[in-house]
């Protein structure tokens, strides 16, 4: 991870990251986040600027309220800043309309939420290969990418389960694998781990390190867990909103 600057391009030169480009992955400057107006005001984020490069893994910590989750949902355009920018191939994507930041949330970004967010009437497969289909993948082609992420991530005999017959560890493996499926340039994962017991831990944050390794994606994911750093290759420590440490 770096802090350098990129050159800004026009929007009409926008073109959706790949993983083989040059620039950035991301490009991050004077970040701010403010919910509610005047003696109510609340700034959640604080004038944050850092880069992350593609194939990298970066590691978001602080403690609770330090604005970890409303990093994460601005850089995966979630939400919108109140100033700053991010810029993706060198273009403020925070500018784009929301049609546009739609294709791109669909197209070439991933999410992983804390909760699985699978649907609880269908297969682990059918979750897995829905978002390929909303892109407009042909049904044969969408499961198997479907079924191939899914043997990457030792769940081909669990395909056809829905997610009240898995683990919670084996769901939010289907949840990475859904998120894979449209082979997105980065990976967002919110506390992946919140909600499952150690040993289920480590085979999600495996199957994360898994993804940028075989798959080279870059991955930025938010944990309260210190052990978690190990399966990072960068650090960002927030505290009240701002960046406080940056590890390179």
């Amino acid at each position: 991870m770096t802090r350098r600057a990129g050159s800004r391009a026009s929007t009409n030169d926008l073109t959706v990251p790949d993983g083989s480009a040059r620039s950035p992955a991301f490009e991050v400057r004077g970040l701010t986040r403010t919910y509610g107006t005047g003696d109510v005001a609340v700034r959640a984020l604080r004038d944050v600027s850092f880069e992350v490069d593609y194939g990298d893994v970066v590691c978001i910590m602080g403690k609770s309220g330090s604005g970890k989750s409303t990093l994460l949902r601005l850089l995966g355009l979630l939400d919108t800043p109140t100033s700053g920018m991010v810029l993706l191939n060198g273009i403020d994507v925070t500018r784009l309309r929301e049609s546009r930041r739609r294709v791109l949330r669909l197209g070439r970004l991933g999410y992983v939420f804390q909760e699985y967010a699978l649907l609880p009437e269908l297969t682990a497969e059918e979750n897995v290969y829905l978002p390929s289909l909303m892109s407009g993948c042909p049904l044969r082609e969408s499961r198997l990418r479907a079924r191939q992420l899914l043997a990457m991530l030792d769940l081909e005999n669990r395909a056809r389960h829905r997610p009240s017959e898995l683990s919670g560890g084996q769901q939010q493996r289907v949840a990475i694998a859904r998120a894979m499926v449209n082979e997105p340039a980065v990976l967002f994962a919110d506390e992946p781990t919140g909600n499952l017991d150690t040993e289920s831990s480590e085979m999600v944050m495996t199957a994360l390190s898994q993804m940028n390794a075989e798959l080279g994606v870059t991955i930025l994911f938010v944990s309260h867990d210190p052990d978690d750093r190990r399966y990072a290759k960068n650090l960002i420590v927030l505290r009240d909103g701002e960046m406080v440490e940056d590890a390179s």
